[in-house]
């Protein structure tokens, strides 16, 4: 019995020295590197895109360059494929993801999330052809309709949840899945609705929408597991620009103006 409970606090002891070295491993990182490097998947609007002179813009991009310029260090960014996103933060590549990535349960048991800095969910792209007969996600969920979105994202859990007797395909791009609704290959796409949103004002004349979000979505910042400090800079820093107008700055620049849609077109 001694030996079995001498083991048992070994462990312990061994569990909480790793979790302890691993507390503030991403601060530390950074400062001792002078770069904060952020993965994101360029594409998603307003988020993260790639500007027509090859730089990355948008909003989380705005955001991260802000929590440099705090940290005093270069924000580097690391433009990742949405599949590989996670494990690339896992393996070292980058010290956080800032990707407009939502907050759910699958996710949370691989990465540790900040408090979310947004809160979305999902809307539809709408064929026009079905103008006045869709008026609802639930109209959607029928054999005779197909929904795109794009693979991998919480638009595609959801329809695969909510729109299950509808055909679905799925796109490795928002663009793609989008496309096939302005080409008639697909009757809705279902994503985000800033994205959703955008994308319909840049192509009024093929698509309709219908914006009103049917989920609760909210998106935050995710770090290795069991780094406490870096949670804790991040929710302290989010309130910190929340409170000093900084946030509503960009939200602003990024979500109530398209001033910049001329910077990718």
């Amino acid at each position: 019995m001694k030996n079995k409970i001498c083991k048992m606090l070994v462990l312990g002891a061994m569990t909480l020295s790793s979790v302890s070295a691993n507390a503030g491993a991403g601060l530390d990182r950074i400062a001792e590197s002078g770069e904060l490097r952020a993965c994101f998947d360029a594409g998603y609007m307003p988020f993260e895109m790639k500007s027509k002179n090859n730089n990355y813009v948008g909003f989380d991009i705005d955001l991260g360059k802000e929590m440099a310029r705090q940290m005093g260090v270069k924000y580097v960014p690391v433009n990742t494929a949405w599949d590989g996103i996670i494990p690339a933060l896992i393996t070292g590549k980058c010290d956080l993801i800032m990707a407009g990535m939502t907050i759910n349960a699958q996710r949370n048991m691989k990465v540790n999330f900040a408090d979310p800095y947004i809160v979305v969910g999902q809307s539809i792209i709408l064929n026009p052809k079905l103008r006045g007969k869709i008026s609802s996600y639930k109209d959607l969920n029928a054999p005779e309709y197909t929904v795109t979105s794009k693979l991998g994202t919480t638009g595609e859990v959801v329809v695969k949840r909510m729109l299950s007797k509808a055909k679905y395909n799925a796109f490795e791009t928002e663009t793609d899945a989008a496309m096939e609704v302005i080409n008639g290959k697909a009757d809705a796409m279902i994503y985000d609705m800033p994205f959703v949103s955008i994308y319909t004002a840049q192509n009024s004349d093929k698509v309709d929408s219908i914006l009103e979000p049917f989920t609760y979505e909210p998106l935050g910042w995710a770090v290795k597991q069991g780094d406490a400090d870096m949670i804790n800079f991040l929710n302290n820093f989010l309130r910190q620009i929340k409170g000093d107008g900084t946030y509503d700055r960009i939200y602003d620049k990024w979500f109530k103006s398209d001033d910049w849609l001329k910077q990718i077109n």
